[in-house]
């Protein structure tokens, strides 16, 4: 069976984006076809500064989201990264593999690192080196494919790079996976900036839904995003960005595609009146099934305790394994 692995950083609030570009594929498609891992990668958490109780509290809410958006613990593996040590184990190895040239040609580090000097923070090395560490998260289990948004591709494409570099030094180890997208809200733009990805790190919530905004708070910020010059409503993501994102968020819902519904309209109101209800009747029952899972967290806790236990029994293998390969001496 193919296996799948994809994974979800606890910096902030899942978004809508991450609903619609990812999660909502893992459920509906992925852990019905294949034999999938999703994990809550803390460990990426940590590449910048960080409140340490924040990072508890927000992957403990992104794996209860995960859980509450239908994955389901009896066909996935749901784990926290941390939980797992053969990712930092691996990832060493991977460090060994890469070259500098490599990372740091890796476009979130070149961003974030220009960013730091006008803030007055430092880079960590972890941020040049996590792509690393997000190559173990996939290759420790033989992935076959990952599923991502179009800003994770290279960082396939570099773990891919890694896995043949591997292979070819030190015996064949390690499956070559392949990214997949999908065909709809790959990438969900900020209502108010949407030239830019909807993140749940970003400074402003103005133009972001949060999963667990209450529906008033979600309206709100639909009702007020950004829209374009003129007044005809027309899919064109270059002239219209704006528009263009609002209409592929209701295609999203279920409501058609972008190109049809943008001649259902001839309103920028009329579009965001019914892409705020499309989305408030799309995110009512998963905030209904977080409420019910936050009340018992002995189960969440289970859940992760039993997918930790089955993601090491997957691993463990591949990467002594790969200690083997690369010429380190077997523990006694």
């Amino acid at each position: 069976m193919t296996r799948i692995f994809s994974g979800v950083k606890p910096t902030g609030h899942l978004t809508l984006g991450n609903y619609l570009g990812a999660v909502r594929g893992w459920v509906e498609v992925d852990q019905h076809r294949a034999d999938a891992l999703f994990s809550v990668v803390d460990l990426h958490a940590l590449t910048v500064e960080h409140d340490p109780a924040r990072v508890r509290r927000l992957s403990r809410q992104a794996a209860t989201l995960l859980l509450a958006a239908g994955l389901d613990p009896a066909l996935c593996t749901v784990f926290v990264q941390s939980h797992v040590d053969e990712h930092a184990r691996l990832s060493y190895l991977l460090e060994c593999t890469a070259t500098d040239g490599e990372l740091r040609r890796m476009i979130q580090y070149k961003e974030k690192s220009a960013r730091a000097p006008a803030s007055g923070e430092s880079v960590r090395f972890s941020l040049l080196s996590y792509p690393a560490l997000m190559a173990a998260d996939i290759l420790a289990y033989r992935t076959d494919e990952v599923p991502v948004g179009d800003d994770q591709t290279q960082h396939v494409e570099l773990t891919r790079d890694l896995a043949v570099r591997f292979n070819q030094r030190y015996g064949h180890t390690f499956v070559v996976p392949r990214a997949t997208r999908p065909p709809v809200a790959a990438r969900v733009m900020d209502l108010q900036d949407p030239a830019s990805k909807m993140g749940k790190s970003h400074e402003s919530g103005a133009g972001i839904v949060y999963l667990l905004d209450d529906a008033d708070v979600a309206r709100k910020k639909i009702m007020r995003a950004v829209t374009d010059s003129g007044q005809e409503v027309e899919y064109d993501r270059e002239a219209k960005p704006g528009v263009a994102n609002l209409l592929e968020i209701l295609a999203a819902c279920g409501a058609g595609s972008p190109d049809e519904l943008a001649g259902a309209y001839d309103s920028y109101g009329a579009l965001k009146k019914d892409t705020a209800e499309a989305v408030v009747e799309l995110l009512r029952p998963l905030r209904e099934r977080h409420a019910a899972l936050a009340a018992d967290p002995g189960y969440v806790d289970g859940v992760l305790k039993e997918g930790a236990e089955r993601a090491r029994g997957m691993a463990r293998p591949v990467v002594d394994a790969a200690y083997r390969a690369i010429g380190l001496l077997p523990a006694g």
